[in-house]
């Protein structure tokens, strides 16, 4: 990826990057059972390292699981980088053995930001818990939802 932006941290940062999260979530082919989200990591001098979408490649994925799955888990921008979702990262999934919180702790990511807090509709998640007792620092951004629950308005009785 070469795509850049503002630096997390930067004014405006995560507002603008949590758009992108919410656009690329449009892209998601339609689900009666699972969330569209959209995620991408920004590394600490603006540069999106991934990106992804519900159900990119395969039926079963995550947002965050794509946006993970092109980075080497070795690269050195990890460390500064931010992890941006439309949807809180998920605490447990029924088609794969581990969470997209589980994959975001198997990288030195230290922060992740995100617009909803999972609804109970599916699962009772807890991934904002998860990463903040391992260290990480979680910004949750209820004020940038919106978009989030319009895409998904289909699964909330279009609440």
């Amino acid at each position: 990826m070469s795509a850049r932006g503002p630096a997390p941290g930067e004014d405006g940062a995560d507002a603008h990057w949590l758009r992108r999260t919410v656009e690329l979530s449009g892209h998601c082919p339609p689900s009666e059972t699972a969330f569209s989200v959209g995620a991408v990591v920004v590394s600490e001098n603006g540069t999106v390292l991934g990106e992804g979408h519900s159900r990119q490649e395969d039926p079963r994925d995550h947002a965050e699981e794509v946006a993970l799955r092109g980075i080497d888990t070795e690269d050195v921008r990890l460390a500064g980088a931010t992890l941006y979702s439309s949807l809180e990262p998920c605490s447990s999934r029924s088609s794969r053995p581990r969470s997209c919180s589980t994959l975001i702790l198997d990288t030195p990511i230290p922060r992740v930001v995100f617009a909803w807090r999972e609804p109970a509709v599916f699962v009772d998640c807890d991934g904002a818990e998860r990463l903040r007792a391992a260290g990480r620092t979680v910004v949750e951004r209820p004020d940038l939802a919106e978009g989030v629950r319009a895409v998904n308005a289909h699964l909330l009785g279009a609440a």
